[in-house]
């Protein structure tokens, strides 16, 4: 939970961390830091750690992992032919909007998975998002963690 005071007043704002479970495929490694490559079912993800297979254990091509991103570095797109350099592109179903008056958390299908995204109402609006809508959920690739499963 993340506390934030608005007009002197203690207000309690709930902080959704995405999860998804994936094997580890391909790792590059660089001084001390590691991109990796985890499958996740036919998706390719990529997150970069500031570790390498010899100083973390479970950094080994093979191993299963757990992936955390924050719902708030969940971008929405309604295309897929975007020339941008964000590697993980989550092709994804709309199973749920909540609308604010200044954000809206939109719950989207990725297989198996639930992904939670937060984005301005004003950009849900003009991207003009419905339930059942087929969207790209993109997350940079210095914004997912990784861990042992």
């Amino acid at each position: 939970m993340v506390k934030n005071y608005v007009n002197g007043r203690e207000k309690t704002n709930r902080v959704i961390m995405n999860t998804l479970t994936g094997n580890i495929t391909h790792i590059e490694t660089s001084e001390e830091l590691s991109l990796v490559k985890i499958a996740v079912g036919e998706t390719v993800f990529t997150s970069i750690v500031i570790d390498t297979p010899e100083t973390l254990n479970y950094l080994k091509v093979g191993n299963d992992i757990t992936l955390y991103f924050k719902e708030t570095e969940v971008i929405i797109a309604k295309t897929e032919n975007l020339e941008i350099s964000i590697q993980n592109r989550i092709p994804c179903t709309i199973s749920n909007i909540n609308e604010g008056k200044i954000l809206t958390e939109i719950t989207l299908k990725f297989k198996q998975n639930t992904i939670h995204s937060i984005i301005t109402t004003n950009a849900c609006k003009q991207l003009n998002l419905q339930v059942n809508g087929a969207v790209l959920a993109l997350v940079k690739t210095n914004e997912i963690s990784i861990a042992a499963k």
